[in-house]
Parts: C-alpha cells; sequence; structure tokens
C-alpha cells in the first residue's frame, strides 16, 4: 500500500469518526435542537446572559425558511469547493506542464545532433542554446 493511500485512508477514517461519534455517544441529546448551528447558540448565550440586548444591525436578506437557508449555506460550500479544486488543478497542471517540458529538454540535450548542429562537441540549437557535451 502507497503512503498516499495509507494517509487517505486514515484521513476519512478521522473524518467519518468526526461525523459518527456525536451520534453514537448522545451528544446534544438534552438540547430541544440537538445539531443546531453555532450563530443558534450564540443568540441563545447572549439572550441568557443579557435580555436587553439588542443587535447593532440586521442581516440584509433573511432567507424565508430554515430549508432555504440551509440549500444557501450549501450553494456557498460547493462554490468554495469548486474555487479550491479549480486552484489546486490549475496548480498541478502547471506543475506537469513544466516536468513534461524539462523532460522534453532533457530528451533532446541528451541526443546529440538532434535538433542542432555539432561543432567540436559542443551542441548548438540556436543563438540562446549552447551545451557542451559530456
Amino acid at each position: 500500500m502507497k503512503r498516499h493511500t495509507k494517509i487517505n485512508a486514515l484521513l476519512l477514517l478521522a473524518v467519518a469518526a468526526l461525523a459518527v461519534f456525536p451520534l453514537v455517544f448522545g451528544l446534544g441529546d438534552h438540547k430541544e435542537e440537538p445539531f443546531a448551528g453555532a450563530d443558534a447558540e450564540a443568540e441563545t448565550a447572549i439572550t441568557e446572559i443579557s435580555p436587553d440586548y439588542e443587535p447593532w444591525f440586521s442581516p440584509l436578506y433573511e432567507p424565508p425558511s430554515g430549508e432555504v437557508e440551509s440549500a444557501l449555506f450549501a450553494l456557498q460550500a460547493a462554490l468554495g469547493a469548486g474555487v479550491l479544486a479549480y486552484y489546486f488543478g490549475v496548480r498541478r497542471g502547471r506543475r506537469q506542464g513544466e516536468e513534461r517540458a524539462l523532460a522534453a529538454r532533457q530528451d533532446t540535450h541528451a541526443a546529440p545532433g538532434a535538433g542542432g548542429a555539432e561543432i567540436h562537441g559542443v551542441e548548438v540549437h540556436g543563438a540562446h542554446d549552447v551545451h557542451e557535451d559530456a
């Protein structure tokens, strides 16, 4: 088993454990909404500490229901994942292109006379490419 495969398997196992752990051990059973978001938890804590607290501003857009709010959050997460995937794909593509260009450059320089003239042990490919044969 390759090292990368082992690391990926361990990461997948850790993610699965993080998802299953709260369900198996019943964490949050004592709450009315056991898996409420951090915003709802903060609002509850602030209301308990200071019941007369007035927010500084109100949201620009209030979704009509919790389902719409969840859908918008999922859309935001998907867009973020798409941007990250695009970035890493471009990075990998550039790296592979550089590796291919380097390999092609080494292949042409490895074979004397393959693409240039050889004058007294010096292979000449162009005005800027002069290499000595070893």
